[in-house]
């Protein structure tokens, strides 16, 4: 429940340890580098930047050949393989020892490369082909030599293919010219071979051919039609041939998958470290380096230095005060999951109080009390947890969402059982402790409402209490302890009294007395913000500020009619559940539901409306409380204390592509 705290890394040591020094901090997976601010009598580092980025962008093109074919290939013959999954466990030696076999690596890439350039000019060849072959087609009945149908001295020829649609006008325009011969030596199903020749009206029947779409012959060999029909095919066959092998060799590569992906994303980490060499200084001989550390991580990061060389000049330093480093996180396996959904929003400064491990309380119970049901409530459980615990290894924002659903199931089936609701329906042997959603009603001030949207409410004010608690204790960590009382104990009192004062005004709750405790608490606390407010103003500014305290009662109110959303899509979703599970089972309105009809055909819909019925409702509910609760942490939560706008922490050689790096433990310094 708190933010590491950063120190400083300076780092000075000879420019050829420079590699070296960057994997080692790399094993930390605890150092993120920042801009060495420019110093006398040093330079910016020169790096290869762009060499670096054309080579990783270079494997990285191999790897989507090879992945490419590799998954066609497993799809044709439908076969089931890991060949292709990302996020594969290695050790970071095993990581950084890739450059020792970059050599072969790199043969694999002119290989990959080379063999799907082949591919792609046999690819081309074979098309051309088979487009001459498919032209030449219509010539394979012929048995006189294709070069025999040329110009004479006094005759011109043409040999060519019209489509059949065009021969009746065809033959109609050559019988009007009278200098112009014509002869159909063979048909297919859509082109009609012909013969044309003519004498001196040379422009008429080109006119003619023109206007029949005629085709010349592309062909003028010694071969007859069929001779050169038959020697296509052939050249074709082993065009075909030679790209099946081609591709044959290209997908033995497969195999080097996983190898290349490693290779890839090390070659992602040399491009980093070129490309941060820019924050960094050098002299003549040495190169500096500033970065952050966690404060707990110290030891781990001068072991690692140390185990490199003994020649660096290394020290850790405070962060400046007006400095904000980058964001840590420091909770535990189950509040990591909520992380993802404060960062959506911002994250949290470096300077300020870690709200995760509130935030995740109240998420949980907001999204619990929205489904509050056994049902939805298991199924969460089950089906989150489940996703969680494959994917417990790696660290995505899904794995993260389904410990979420995991851990807000069982807030639903705590208010599940609360609300004695199993899919809509409620069970008889389960006492009902909390009101029905539908139909139960509350007086309030005289008033008949809702009385889960009471409750509603008083959670609301529950959180908003804990949203200026939280203010509290972040102004006092700062050393501002009026400002923690003033700003955040006095408005937490107030929110205690509005608390109390809706639940003595409510008449079912029996309590009238704490109407007057709550409304005196309020009342007090609200004269105290008002008097305060402009405790740090001039005149006109104390009185400006203390109006501006009271005015904010209305946006408080506000902030409280906000909760009425859990009300609301907590009793949408439980009408739909109660619909379906009434239709389906219980029947509605005194009638026989679907499964208890002793119709097969009514009792196979009836399980179908079940299974589909409720796996939308809780799709569009978990969709819902989803976006809604995030709404309510982010303004009216959030709104009392957070202050956002961090830099997560981003250690160097952390983003890898494919691999799971493991880091390893180290000696302590």
């Amino acid at each position: 429940m708190a933010i590491a705290e950063m120190e400083k890394l300076h780092l000075v040591a000879m420019s050829y340890e420079r590699d070296a020094l960057l994997n080692a901090l790399k094993r930390t997976g605890a150092v993120e580098i920042k801009t060495k601010e420019e110093t006398e009598d040093t330079a910016p580092l020169e790096t290869d930047c762009e060499g670096a980025a054309a080579r990783a962008e270079r494997a990285e093109r191999a790897l989507a050949i090879l992945s490419e074919r590799t998954d066609s290939y497993l799809k044709d013959h439908k076969i089931k393989s890991d060949l292709l999954k990302d996020g594969f466990a290695v050790t970071c030696s095993d990581f950084l020892s890739v450059k020792d076999r970059a050599g072969q690596a790199e043969a694999l890439i002119d290989q990959i490369l080379a063999l799907a350039e082949a591919a792609r000019e046999r690819e081309g060849e074979l098309a051309k082909l088979r487009r001459s072959l498919c032209a030449a087609e219509i010539y394979r009945e012929l048995d006189t030599p294709l070069a025999q149908f040329a110009h004479t001295a006094h005759v011109r020829v043409k040999l060519g293919t019209i489509p059949k649609e065009n021969l009746p006008s065809f033959e109609a325009e050559v019988r009007q010219s009278l200098l112009t011969e014509f002869r159909i030596l063979n048909t297919a199903e859509e082109f009609a071979l012909v013969l044309c020749c003519w004498h001196e009206s040379v422009a008429e029947t080109e006119e003619i051919l023109q206007n029949a779409a005629f085709a010349p012959c592309a062909e003028s060999t010694s071969q007859t039609g069929r001779e050169a029909y038959r020697s296509l095919g052939k050249r074709t066959r082993n065009a075909q041939e030679r790209l099946r092998e081609t591709e044959k060799e290209l997908l033995a590569l497969g195999t080097e998958i996983r190898q290349l992906k490693l290779y890839c994303d090390f070659l992602g980490f040399e491009a980093e470290k070129a490309a941060l060499s820019e924050k960094m200084r050098a002299t003549e001989t040495t190169f500096l380096l500033e970065a952050y550390v966690p404060k707990r991580a110290e030891a781990q990061v001068a072991a690692a230095i140390g185990g490199v060389t003994g020649a660096a000049w290394y020290a850790f330093a405070p962060c400046e005060e007006d400095e904000v480093p980058p964001t840590l996180y420091e909770n535990n396996a189950v509040v990591k999951n909520f992380e993802s959904i404060t960062d959506m929003y911002s994250p949290a400064n470096a300077r300020e109080f870690d709200p995760n491990t509130i935030m995740a309380f109240f998420y949980s119970v907001f999204l619990g009390f929205i489904m509050a049901d056994i049902g939805y409530g298991l199924f969460m459980l089950l089906g989150g947890g489940l996703i969680w615990w494959k994917k417990r290894k790696e660290d995505g924002t899904f794995k993260r969402l389904a410990g979420v659903f995991a851990i807000g199931g069982i807030f639903a089936l705590i208010w599940g059982f609360l609300f004695n609701s199993f899919f809509g329906i409620a069970m008889p042997w389960i006492p009902t402790v909390m009101p029905n959603a539908q139909k139960d009603m509350w007086s309030f001030l005289g008033i008949k409402i809702p009385a889960v949207l009471v409750i509603s409410l008083e959670i609301g004010v529950v959180q908003l209490f804990a949203g200026y608690l939280c203010r509290a204790v972040q102004c006092m960590r700062r050393g501002k302890f009026w400002d923690g009382m003033l700003d955040g104990f006095v408005w937490a009192a107030f929110s205690l009294g509005v608390g109390l004062a809706i639940a003595g005004l409510t008449q079912e709750a029996g309590l009238p007395v704490l109407a007057t405790v709550g409304g005196i608490t309020a009342g007090v606390s609200l004269a105290i913000a008002m008097l305060t407010a402009g405790r740090k103003e001039k005149l006109l500014g104390k009185f400006t500020k203390g109006f501006g305290a009271a005015y904010g009662v209305i946006n408080y109110a506000s902030d409280v009619l906000s909760y009425a959303r859990l009300y609301g899509l907590m009793l949408s979703g439980a009408v739909i559940a109660q619909i379906i599970s009434g239709y389906a089972v219980s029947g509605m309105n005194g009638g026989v539901g679907f499964l208890m009809s002793g119709n097969i055909g009514l009792i196979i819909l009836g399980v179908v409306l079940l299974i589909v019925g409720h796996a939308f409702n809780l799709a569009i509910g978990l969709l819902g409380a989803y976006i809604h609760d995030a709404r309510l942490q982010y303004v009216e939560f959030y709104g009392r204390f957070f202050e956002g706008e961090g830099e997560l922490f981003k250690p160097l050689g952390a983003s890898q592509k494919y691999v799971r790096v493991e880091n390893e433990k180290l000696p302590q310094a």
